[in-house]
């Protein structure tokens, strides 16, 4: 096969995108630019990508009086919430203290969306806490739609002001940087090829695989650390910087009972179907199973699976449980399916060429395919009976084409060389314990003084690309130190993703969307004070009058700084 006709057919955007050296790029030549000289715009914050902590970013510096130009490579802003189609994973405190005031005003304003545009019925429009999804995994499953929605009109009074300008369907190809600091991102456009010159004070990246690192030399690492250089338990003996966490093609489905939705079989079928997992500890078998590797004890494990019923996965993320609306509104209930079954593990997608980046993206979405595949047609049913023929694929819940969301769920990216870098020492339980010398219940995270948020999570890693099984170990409630967001040598540009100074180990507790949200949240609030105090990022944390004003600063717009001691 040709190399273009190959790299078409892995595109992964709706008007032909694919990934390159963990980006997403044009898959078709851009039109010739040798006599048109790039565009050049000027902002006081320029943020590349618009995902979850991007759009977090976006509105703290907006509503601290910053202009800001964010990139975002979908047509969807939103990232994990949107593009990746990921219904959010939370602490069991978000309802009260766990989260910012602005992420719990976007949760709430989902809720709002959906009493307001939606025939819910009675019960459920008087549910406070509504879950329009009613999913395990989550106090609020929604449609990624309503998300987008939500942001777009959180959003919506910037954009009109001329504070904030959102170039959608645009990604970062080059940067100009003169010693410790940026001058200008140039992005191109998927649609024209053009090319724009960004300036601005102040870069972020809140990308899904770190995308800016590279383009400006600034010091990152990825895949696992070595022990002596983290002193993690969990930590591998050696550096391991192509071990990575798997990726996830996800996809919502609905379920219609007595309906034939099968889909034509996919070409990787027979090599998916019979495929076992190789990895350490052993996973429980062949990957397309109701049974696998249980994340916590790795002993086999079986959720189940029914859709008529409502019960195992088919709930664990769900997006809509029709009980919540009026007859009729939907004809089942819709699911998202990112489960075990569909983590792809075999390649990684960051720092690899671009034609091995792109056949680890097609064979991943052939996965969740042959996974939908074998629901349908193979599965085991409680009555005795194969396959869920009923399982309808929506792609117009994700807005693609092929029914899978326009990005792949990236859980690991490209990681900073940070001026303090959180480890499992820090977090872990039993390292918390230890140091401690105290019970689970009386140990507590590291405090950290420079804290800009908190976070509550599990340390979960999905199996690797290294063949490492699940590591899915306790943590403590955390903080988010301003060190972990601070590059050792770059002055202007921050992280705002899943690219802070984490290590391997934790950053399978700081990645969910509350603390992407938090991460972004401090960014672009840090941004605007350096801006009014004419001062650079990281002499806020070393002096001490500084950071205890922007600490202040924080408190005062809602960022909680530690979690109650009770």
């Amino acid at each position: 096969m040709r190399r273009r006709t190959f790299l078409e057919r892995a595109a992964l955007l709706t008007g032909g995108a694919c990934l390159s050296r963990g980006r997403l790029v044009a898959a078709t030549p851009a039109p010739q630019q040798t006599s048109v000289r790039p565009r050049e715009l000027a902002a006081e914050l320029v943020i590349i990508g618009g995902g979850v902590g991007g759009c977090a970013c976006a509105l703290a510096a907006a509503r601290n009086g910053l202009r800001v130009i964010m990139s975002e490579e979908t047509d969807w802003i939103g990232g994990q919430l949107t593009s990746q189609a990921v219904p959010p994973d939370e602490n069991a405190l978000i309802e009260t203290v766990g989260a910012t005031q602005s992420y719990q005003s976007f949760r709430g304003k989902v809720r709002d969306y959906y009493r307001r545009n939606f025939p819910l019925t009675a019960e459920a429009r008087a549910t406070r806490a509504l879950n329009p999804g009613n999913g395990g995994v989550s106090r609020l499953c929604h449609e990624p739609r309503v998300a987008l929605a939500v942001l777009e009109e959180m959003l919506a009074p910037f954009i009109a002001s001329g504070r904030v300008q959102i170039l959608r369907r645009h990604q970062a190809v080059a940067a100009d940087v003169g010693g410790d600091r940026i001058a200008v991102v140039r992005v191109r456009s998927h649609e024209s090829g053009r090319e724009l010159g960004l300036h601005a004070p102040f870069f972020v990246d809140a990308t899904e695989t770190g995308e800016l690192l590279p383009l400006t030399r600034t010091e990152y690492v990825t895949g696992a650390e070595a022990q002596r250089e983290t002193g993690e338990p969990h930590a591998k003996s050696e550096a391991q910087p192509a071990n990575m966490q798997s990726f996830t093609c996800c996809f919502a489905v609905e379920y219609l009972e007595g309906e034939d939705h099968a889909i034509e079989r996919p070409a990787e079928y027979a090599f998916w179907r019979d495929h076992v997992p190789p990895l350490t500890p052993p996973w429980s078998g062949r990957l397309l199973s109701l049974t696998y590797s249980q994340p916590k004890t790795l002993k086999p494990f079986a959720m189940g699976f029914d859709p008529a019923q409502g019960t195992g996965l088919f709930k664990y993320r769900r997006l809509v449980d029709r009980a919540n609306f009026a007859p009729g509104t939907y004809p089942g209930d819709v699911t998202l399916v990112n489960w075990p079954q569909n983590d792809y593990m075999l390649g990684n997608l960051i720092d690899v060429s671009p034609e091995e980046a792109a056949k680890h993206l097609a064979r991943a979405k052939q996965l969740s395919l042959s996974l939908l595949y074998w629901l349908q047609t193979e599965c085991p049913r409680p009555d005795g009976g194969v396959g869920w023929k009923g399982l309808r694929l929506r792609p117009d819940i994700v807005g693609t084409e092929d029914g899978l969301a326009k990005y792949p769920y990236i859980r690991e990216s490209r990681r900073i060389r940070a001026e303090f870098t959180v480890t499992e020492l820090h977090v872990g339980t039993s390292a918390r314990m230890k140091a401690m010398n105290a019970t689970a219940a009386q140990s507590a995270a590291e405090v950290f003084p420079d804290s800009v948020g908190i976070g509550n999570y599990s340390i979960d890693l999905h199996p690797s690309s290294g063949g490492d099984n699940y590591i899915d170990i306790g943590a403590r409630p955390f903080q988010i130190p301003l060190g972990a967001l601070l590059p050792r040598r770059m002055e202007n540009l921050l992280p705002a993703c899943k690219n802070i100074g984490t290590t391997h180990i934790t950053n399978g507790c700081y990645r969910l969307h509350p603390v992407e949200w938090n991460i972004g949240e401090a960014v672009g609030a840090l941004t605007a004070f350096c801006r009014s105090r004419k001062c650079e990022p990281r002499q806020v944390r070393a002096k001490s009058d500084l950071l205890a004003e922007f600490q202040a600063q924080l408190v005062a717009q809602g960022v909680r700084l530690a979690w109650p001691k009770t």
